[in-house]
């Protein structure tokens, strides 16, 4: 890859991250993540409690990257229809005709509170996050390239919730949490919402073929097999460890490899080493296994066992 176009992309993704900055303040590091997750064409979870600026983000990023946006407050009455289309017949062309749904000339989707939709809706996203296409009454039609869904939920009033099955936490490709902020942060958020729309102010600093050129070029980023190799042994190390009922699968293999390319990408670089690996690791594997039930009783966090995962796999380098 050229240098100039890695220098390109470096500043563009800064711009992109100071923006989004004046309404997410004080969580530069999800902001960053957030957008390295587009940039490999992930779809990303976050999974936090009401009124920390989930919403707020998605919203702040759609209007900064320039990508058609669209929302939908994810409900327990929202059905699959809604959200891929369905057929109505035309009298007058004697034949069915399909009526979009929410999905349908969207890149970036909000699914608010995915969770307090039921199973069938949430299971309607599924072909939509994996293929990119949706498929009503036998007929598949193709949505819009790049299309990312971030997804929010949240655990706290969980009465007539449906948790997403381990299935379609999988499609994520990274689980975040925002974390109340800080108090100077929280006092510049409180001002900031006296007067005006704080997303008023946010400029376009992207547009659909920019952001497309640099997913391009995130896969084009470099990762050495000796990486390739680190990554697969961190992988084996959640299904051997004794904390674990299910491990990562290798979806979660390819997932880390892809976000860490587009750390390396952020950070200015066309390879990846073992800082961009160990930075996204936890985000990206956090949803992907099942701790047994004695680690669940135990107290154990599956951050707690990626992390011990972390320290005890030794790195290229180190060996």
């Amino acid at each position: 890859m050229q240098e100039e176009t890695v220098k390109a992309i470096y500043q563009v993704t800064q711009a992109i991250e100071a923006e989004v900055g004046k309404v997410i303040i004080g969580k530069n590091d999800v902001v960053r993540k957030v957008l390295m997750s587009i940039l490999a064409g992930g779809h990303v979870l976050l999974d936090d409690v009401p009124g920390v600026g989930k919403t707020s983000l998605a919203v702040a990023l759609g209007k900064t990257l320039g990508l058609e946006y669209n929302r939908i407050q994810c409900t327990p009455d929202v059905l699959p229809s809604d959200i891929v289309g369905f057929s109505v017949f035309n009298k007058e062309k004697d034949a069915f005709t399909y009526m979009p749904g929410v999905i349908n000339n969207t890149n970036l989707l909000l699914a608010d509170e995915i969770n307090r939709t039921s199973s069938r809706t949430q299971a309607a996203l599924l072909e939509a996050m994996e293929e990119h296409q949706v498929t009503v009454d036998g007929i598949t039609h193709a949505l819009p390239d790049p299309f990312i869904v971030i997804a929010t939920e949240n655990q706290v009033g969980a009465a007539g919730t449906q948790m997403l099955p381990h299935a379609q936490m999988d499609r994520f490709l990274v689980r975040l949490t925002l974390g109340y902020p800080d108090k100077e942060s929280e006092i510049r958020v409180v001002q900031g919402r006296q007067s005006e729309d704080p997303y008023a102010g946010l400029r376009k600093i992207a547009d659909l073929s920019l952001v497309k050129a640099m997913q391009k070029a995130t896969l084009m980023v470099t990762i050495k097999d000796s990486l390739v190799g680190y990554i697969v042994d961190l992988i084996e190390a959640s299904r051997s460890s004794q904390s674990t009922e299910l491990g990562i699968s290798p979806r979660g293999s390819i997932a880390v490899s892809h976000m860490a390319k587009a750390s390396a990408l952020m950070h200015g670089r066309d390879f990846v080493n073992e800082e961009d690996i160990r930075d996204v690791f936890c985000d990206v594997c956090s949803h992907r296994i099942i701790l047994t039930q004695k680690a669940r009783a135990a107290g154990t966090q599956t951050k707690d066992v990626l992390e011990r995962i972390l320290e005890s796999v030794i790195p290229p380098y180190a060996v």
